[in-house]
């Protein structure tokens, strides 16, 4: 493991920590060949599930448990994440293998589960040195999501086990049904301002729901950040991470996520998706090419892609919300969650404009 991969784990968050002498009897029971002294670290950039690295000895492994506190409905599904990927590696390679899961809460709280750590690099606002060598670097990278997207879309789910994943049809206006259930949740404590916004969106989302051209695996959370690159190699997605959410229905649903967590030429300021500062500077492939490279791959017909990306700032607004939520109830420490509904306006704002409302409405 080199001194760049540990630079991304971090000493575990106040709070965050686990019975770690319990957790590493029950591992050495059930994995063969851990032998030393439990190390643990954790990663710091997610804001949703709880991801720690773990060495014995020389062996790293990584376990994902969900956050401490209530949780929404369906959300953190370790469970699911760890059914998909015990399945998915052998027909999608870059999806990490699962080795373990335990579902006794006595062990670590709540149930968890134990995948193979893949060495790598995760893209975040710059590319790596040894990655900067090659041509149009950034664009590869880009280009190499997008296709690491449409190969997961093209995955035969019944062949790998996985035909009871999700039930693709009515998955559309399930997820819209949800997700509002999940809003009406978590809405008394947002913004004034983003309430009615938030509603309005949601009516027209149930009211214009688009027709699915086939079914695939989703990821439900793919972007930039939840890939992995080999550090000199900017063609070829290493590894996908965070599959709690996956499940089976329309494929374009992963189009608009993807599409909210990517800079754009045309953002603005006060006008764009959720990716991190200094993305946008990176010079990725923007949204007309990244779709472009994606109907090329599949097939499918891109022309009522707004939907979708009006569906992925809405749905991803509620997360916010939920994750601010969780902090005023005071079930998490990490400070990064009391701002996070500072966005959710915004965010209504954007879905409402990406549904055909002119902007100079959103005053």
């Amino acid at each position: 493991m080199t001194n760049a991969e540990l630079a991304d784990a971090a000493k575990v968050r106040p709070g965050e920590d686990l019975d770690w002498p319990r957790v590493a009897a029950y591992l050495k029971a059930e994995l063969p060949g851990l032998d030393g002294e439990l190390e643990v670290l954790q990663f710091p950039n997610g804001s949703a599930n709880l991801t720690y690295l773990l060495r014995f000895g020389d062996r790293p492994l990584v376990l994902r448990r969900p956050p401490f506190g209530r949780l929404a409905p369906g959300a953190h599904d370790m469970a699911r994440e760890s059914r998909v990927l015990s399945r998915l590696w052998r027909a999608f390679p870059p999806a990490p293998r699962a080795l373990l899961l335990c579902e006794d809460h006595s062990v670590a709280g709540a149930t968890f589960f134990v995948m193979e750590y893949r060495s790598g690099t995760v893209i975040w606002d710059e590319i790596p040195e040894p990655m900067r060598r090659h041509p149009d670097a950034t664009r590869r990278v880009g280009f190499a999501v997008v296709g690491a997207l449409a190969s997961l879309h093209q995955v035969d789910y019944a062949g790998c086990g996985l035909a009871d994943l999700g039930r693709p049809d009515g998955f559309v206006a399930r997820q819209v049904r949800g997700w509002r259930n999940r809003w009406e949740a978590v809405a008394h404590g947002a913004a004034p301002v983003a309430q009615p916004l938030m509603r309005e969106v949601a009516d027209t989302l149930e009211r214009t729901l688009p027709a699915p051209q086939r079914s695939a695996i989703l990821h439900n959370d793919l972007k930039l950040d939840n890939c992995q690159f080999d550090p000199a190699d900017p063609d070829r997605v290493h590894s996908v991470f965070d599959w709690d959410m996956a499940t089976l229905g329309d494929p374009l649903v992963d189009v608009g996520i993807l599409l909210n967590y990517w800079p754009d030429p045309a953002d603005t300021q006060d006008d764009r998706g959720m990716y991190p500062d200094g993305q946008e500077t990176l010079g990725l492939p923007g949204h007309q090419e990244i779709l472009a490279a994606y109907a090329s791959a599949t097939g499918l017909d891109l022309a009522g892609i707004g939907w979708y990306q009006a569906f992925a700032c809405w749905k991803t607004a509620v997360v916010l919300q939920q994750l601010h939520d969780r902090y005023l109830r005071g079930e998490t420490a990490d400070e990064r969650m009391a701002t996070r509904g500072d966005r959710v306006a915004e965010l209504a704002a954007r879905a409402r404009r990406l549904l055909g409302k002119p902007r100079n409405e959103d005053s």
